[in-house]
């Protein structure tokens, strides 16, 4: 192999590896300085028209406009959960049953933000952040035939927005916090963030050092092994 062959070589193999480090952020979004809290961009971010929902769809990130959903259902044996958020008006975890016989049976009052299956037991969010208010909290719902019981598992002290499962660990983003949850132990990873007042709704996880967060107004990258961040927002 000759001088130019080796070089030649060197320069494809250094494509290639900055090919693969390359973001997976769409390339209608770039890269702008994290904001200082209460700042102009920060302002401008919160009153932005567009919220972006991210999720991964065949090994690729994949963005667009996320549109809210205040009801949630997860079905079980014997009939649905639904779960209902009104925000400063209240809402309540419900069971109605497949047999139309009998009545619906109101198991909680208070702001369910989601409802899932986790470890072969069934857990929900609840929360709420208005004017003074921001708490949010995990609950493992119990069944014995038609009675349902619930017990508190975490207090986040903050309103959670979005949560994810991976690799048996869930992860859940909040008004301004982001957390892992592992045995049902929180660890807060992020405190206090820049999207407070910026609304995660999403949260999609490649590995510990690829994760996206969909808020208002644009989309943040996350590499939980490092701690760093980076917020990205669309070019048009």
């Amino acid at each position: 192999m000759n001088y130019k062959t080796a070089y030649i070589t060197l320069i494809m193999l250094a494509g290639n590896l900055i090919s693969c480090a390359q973001s997976e952020i769409p390339k209608n979004f770039k890269e702008i300085k994290i904001p200082q809290k209460n700042s102009e961009q920060t302002r401008k971010l919160n009153y932005s028209r567009n919220e972006y929902k991210v999720s991964f769809e065949n090994n690729k990130l994949k963005v667009e406009n996320y549109s809210s959903s205040r009801n949630s259902e997860l079905k079980i044996n014997n009939g649905v959960l639904k779960g209902y958020n009104h925000g400063e008006w209240g809402g309540k975890l419900l069971f109605e049953p497949n047999d139309k016989t009998k009545k619906e049976i109101e198991i909680k009052e208070g702001n369910i933000l989601f409802l899932f299956n986790y470890n072969n037991k069934i857990y929900f969010i609840e929360g709420l952040a208005h004017l003074s208010v921001n708490e949010g909290f995990l609950y493992e719902l119990q069944i014995d035939g038609d009675k349902f019981s619930y017990k508190k598992i975490i207090d986040f002290g903050d309103c959670p927005g979005a949560y994810t499962i991976f690799k048996d660990n869930i992860y859940v983003a909040s008004y301004q916090n982001f957390y892992k949850i592992k045995n049902l132990k929180m660890e807060i990873l992020y405190k206090n963030d820049f999207w407070r007042s910026l609304y995660p709704n999403s949260i999609a996880i490649k590995n510990e050092e690829k994760v996206f967060m969909g808020i208002r107004g644009g989309i943040v990258e996350l590499n939980l092994k490092t701690k760093t961040k980076r917020l990205y927002i669309s070019k048009v």
